[in-house]
């Protein structure tokens, strides 16, 4: 279980990428906290502009922490308690 959660919205959500059910990489877990993260590049980190980097979704596992990153459209987000909607492929 994650600590700190005032750095994240709302509660550990299930979540899936194109109809799939994602799963941590490294333990397998399912239940992910997300932010919003920026995509540092050194030029803009060196001049200052640090702050007008692109961002990112970053889902965090809440069983061991592990970060996984999503450009662009990031994946759909389930609250727990209802589970994945019908027609998701769960591994």
């Amino acid at each position: 279980m994650m600590w700190g959660m005032g750095l994240f919205n709302s509660n550990p959500r299930l979540a899936t990428v194109h109809g799939r059910a994602l799963l941590c990489l490294v333990c397998g877990g399912r239940e992910f906290w997300s932010r919003e993260v920026k995509l540092n590049s050194t030029g803009a980190e060196l001049l200052g502009l640090g702050w007008a980097n692109q961002s990112a979704l970053a889902l965090i596992c809440d069983s061991c922490g592990y970060v996984h990153q999503f450009a662009g459209k990031g994946p759909d987000m389930w609250r727990r308690d209802q589970g994945y909607p019908a027609g998701v492929e769960v591994n």
